[in-house]
């Protein structure tokens, strides 16, 4: 059975490419926990792009500066998130930065990471990006950061999947 509410995480990056690396993260339960950390880059994660960072709004500086230990972000997300399957919507960047981040604490992952099209109905796919859109007017969430993505990812899918329960969709 699908959740009402999945498990969400979202990451901001340095980049897009292969030498990107996570620089926070943002998780929120079905519950309604959240959690969310800038992550101060290792020493030999040195790749910026400056396009990427007038997405997030974050400098290498302040992350530098604010960011936690990797090891310290891994050890909160193995226990934030231990034993539970977490939903992100951009996989193949948000899995690689997952491993990168780990890989690098030296920890190993205490919970799943999936992409959320393995729980969307195609009739939640339909109406996908005109709820999302919705969402961000209604809740004025205009900030590009992970905790508020996830947030926005996990109430467009409650939205979603609502409507396509009720029938009440009309595909785009």
């Amino acid at each position: 059975m699908q959740p009402l509410r999945p498990n969400v995480l979202d990451f901001e990056a340095s980049g897009f490419g292969v030498d990107s690396y996570p620089i926070e993260v943002g998780v929120v339960l079905g519950s309604g926990q959240k959690y969310c950390a800038l992550i101060r880059p290792a020493g030999n994660w040195v790749y910026w792009d400056d396009q990427a960072e007038q997405v997030h709004g974050l400098s290498r500086d302040t992350l530098l500066n604010y960011g936690k230990p990797i090891r310290q972000v891994a050890a909160e997300l193995n226990e934030f998130l231990a034993g539970r399957t977490v939903y992100c919507d951009g996989w193949v960047v948000d899995k690689p930065w997952l491993s990168r981040l780990f890989y690098q604490s030296g920890l190993q992952p205490s919970f799943y990471l999936s992409a959320l099209e393995m729980i969307l109905r195609e009739t939640q796919m339909e109406i996908w990006n005109h709820t999302k859109h919705q969402v961000i007017q209604e809740f004025a969430l205009h900030r590009h950061r992970a905790s508020t993505d996830a947030l926005i990812i996990q109430e467009t899918y409650a939205r979603t999947r609502q409507l396509s329960d009720a029938g009440g969709y009309a595909p785009a």
